[in-house]
């Protein structure tokens, strides 16, 4: 256990780590509050007058991307970490199986994964939380509201955090990544039925 924990520290000292996994974690994230915006829309506007079967249709959704993010990065840095292992091995005319290579290779792919699937689940969650106080606090109406008003500012935190790691004007990138909550809103409400 020790040594899993030993790696796992080497791996997230890493930046090329860090840095596939904070796309991986924000490109999905953006996914998931995306989601979860047009589905709180498009149930309202459905005529679905109960928070709590809203937030059940979002877990639906959560529980695809989630699956998707794991399932597809897991077996996309799988293929990129052994395409890497056998360049690895022609150039230095010896095999890397159960190496240190292959362990961080691993540990890495965990990475990934576990940062692709947290991007979604935490937005939708987070997205979806004002419909739990609907009736309570909220009427539907402005719990959908808040809803959308949640994903506009997890979006703009996005921005705000990519603005930060490449120096950008973060409100700037703020607005360009939340008016995409907003497109998403807009665009459900025009769609026929």
């Amino acid at each position: 256990m020790a040594g899993r924990l030993s790696r796992l520290r080497r791996v997230l000292g890493k930046e090329e780590v860090r840095s596939i996994s904070r796309r991986y974690f924000i490109a999905n994230g953006f996914d998931g509050t995306l989601t979860s915006i047009g589905v709180v829309v498009g149930a309202y506007l459905s005529g679905i007058d109960d928070g709590l079967t809203v937030i059940a249709i979002g877990v639906g959704a959560a529980v695809g991307l989630g699956t998707s993010g794991v399932w597809s990065v897991w077996e996309i840095e799988r293929a990129e970490a052994m395409a890497e292992r056998q360049r690895l091995e022609r150039a230095m005319l010896t095999e890397l199986e159960d190496t240190r290579v292959q362990r961080e290779g691993r540990a890495a792919q965990i990475v990934h994964a576990a940062a692709s699937a947290s991007g979604p689940l935490l937005a939708i969650g987070l997205t979806l939380f004002p419909l739990a106080l609907e009736g309570v606090v909220f009427s539907m109406l402005e719990a959908v509201l808040a809803s959308i008003t949640v994903g506009v500012l997890i979006l703009s935190t996005f921005g705000v955090y990519l603005a930060s790691i490449s120096r950008q004007r973060w409100y700037v990138a703020a607005a360009r990544m939340g008016i995409a909550g907003i497109v998403v809103a807009a665009i459900n409400v025009v769609l026929p039925g």
